[in-house]
């Protein structure tokens, strides 16, 4: 799994860009590949873990998990 910092979200569209640690180029992020409960959304600065894979576009970020969430859920 990547790692890496949401660099901007737009609840009203449902998507943004996610910046991987490791310094590739930024990957698209969609509501639908978010994985929790509820309301679907990112913040900016946020850390998140994901998969990646290629799209008609570029690389998209699949499984997306916060890992704030993650690390509270875990303790």
């Amino acid at each position: 799994m990547n790692t890496g910092i949401v660099k901007w979200f737009n609840n009203a569209k449902g998507y943004g860009f996610i910046l991987p640690d490791e310094g590739q180029t930024d990957v698209f992020a969609h509501y639908s590949a978010i994985n929790m409960e509820g309301y679907k959304t990112l913040k900016a600065g946020q850390s998140v873990r994901f998969e990646v894979e290629a799209g008609p576009k570029g690389m998209h970020a699949i499984a997306i998990e916060a890992l704030e969430i993650s690390a509270m859920l875990g303790s």
